[in-house]
């Protein structure tokens, strides 16, 4: 797995206008194939007169998926560029839809092109972007009379506390790097006397 990656901060919209062409891009966030193919057919039913509504995606942390459409404009003009942009941008994890509105200026293939590009590279910079990092997933398991204090220590020394549960006792989750890992616990036996019992679970990203 890469260590971390970068992806888009939040979804968004941010619109150029070129020549009386308007150009809106939809930037999101997809977790793989499917929901990019939900978030391209939602915006192409909220522009359902648009011209044209061109998108690329990738998805995986090493982009090892990447698709592209130039839903009517001239081969490799638009959707070619968006996604030139978002690998040149080492952003994954990430779907763009860039929406035209002709404006009766013929732009020709150089104009298309940088005109798609930079909507995505527009986008891009408006929205911004966040870097996730690999985590390995540790439960730790301790007493009531513990798990506040532990709580606050973990908070405290920067832990990334990711879910805390309550029942007969506390469990706590927590997100490591996993050149953390017997570090952590060996700060844990020392901060609960011994008294927490860890389990290492699987790895997930998490902001960096």
């Amino acid at each position: 797995m890469q260590e971390r990656y970068r992806t888009v901060a939040r979804a968004g919209v941010h619109e150029i206008e070129i020549n009386k062409s308007r150009f809106i891009c939809s930037l999101a966030p997809a977790a793989n194939e499917q929901e990019a193919q939900d978030v391209i057919q939602r915006v192409r039913k909220e522009h359902p007169t648009a011209t044209h509504n061109c998108f690329a995606y990738v998805i995986g942390a090493d982009g090892g998926v990447q698709k592209a459409s130039d839903d009517g404009e001239p081969g490799g003009t638009a959707g070619v560029p968006m996604l030139q942009m978002l690998v040149r941008r080492e952003v994954r994890y990430v779907v763009a839809v860039v929406t035209r509105y002709y404006g009766g200026v013929k732009l020709g293939a150089g104009g298309l092109i940088r005109a798609y590009g930079g909507a995505v590279g527009e986008a891009l910079d408006a929205l911004g972007t966040v870097v996730r990092q690999r985590f390995r997933l540790v439960t730790v398991t301790v007493d009531h009379q513990r798990a506040g204090k532990l709580e606050n220590d973990l908070r405290a020394t920067g832990r990334a506390v990711r879910d805390v549960r309550y029942a007969e006792d506390v469990t706590i989750e927590v997100g490591l790097p996993e050149a953390e890992v017997e570090t952590f616990r060996a700060w844990l036996a020392d901060t609960t006397a011994g008294t927490a019992v860890m389990v290492l679970g699987g790895e997930a990203y998490q902001d960096a």
